[in-house]
């Protein structure tokens, strides 16, 4: 096999992965989701690691760094948007809560478009002796994007939790008066 047909190969598996993984991510965002009350605290947890982490890569570019406090700021407006246009509903199986279709399904193509656009621009990175690691590929563009997400997710993992304590409280509300 050339090293054309093994680039081949292996580019069109990622193609294949990653759109794998967005229609599956998709399938999620818009549907009617069982509450776990795990996932939550991961996303609370792990988004203002990544936000931190991304932003002390970004202190010696000041216009990479504000395109990521942007996003931040664009995905928690984001996030109350969406919990005021999630439905939740408390049933005798459980928590359950769908999350706004349009507001999933714009995330979605943002993150498509962005890989799209960097593969059609940039191609796959190829490993080289002297290159710049990956993270130096962030622009402010793809920051803004990371930001919008990372504030998104963060802002209704912590809006879920809020649910999931208010709901507990009354279902425990509803139990002892019976």
């Amino acid at each position: 096999m050339t090293p054309q047909q093994t680039q081949l190969l292996v580019s069109s598996a990622i193609v294949a992965l990653i759109a794998w993984r967005l229609q599956s991510r998709v399938r999620r965002l818009i549907g009617r989701q069982r509450l776990s009350p795990v996932r939550p605290w991961i996303n609370v947890v792990l988004f203002p690691v990544l936000i931190a982490l991304l932003a002390l890569g970004t202190r010696v570019h000041p216009l990479a760094g504000l395109a990521l406090a942007g996003g931040a700021v664009l995905g928690i407006t984001l996030g109350v948007l969406g919990l005021k246009l999630t439905r939740f509903e408390v049933t005798p199986a459980g928590l359950y809560y769908t999350p706004s279709a349009h507001i999933g399904v714009a995330l979605a193509v943002l993150v498509v478009c962005r890989i799209g656009w960097r593969l059609l621009t940039q191609g796959l990175p190829e490993p080289a002796a002297g290159s710049a690691p990956p993270g130096a590929a962030l622009t402010p563009l793809t920051l803004l994007l990371l930001g919008t997400l990372a504030g998104y997710y963060w802002t209704y993992a912590v809006g879920l939790l809020r649910w999931l304590g208010r709901s507990r409280g009354l279902s425990r509300g509803a139990q002892s008066t019976s």
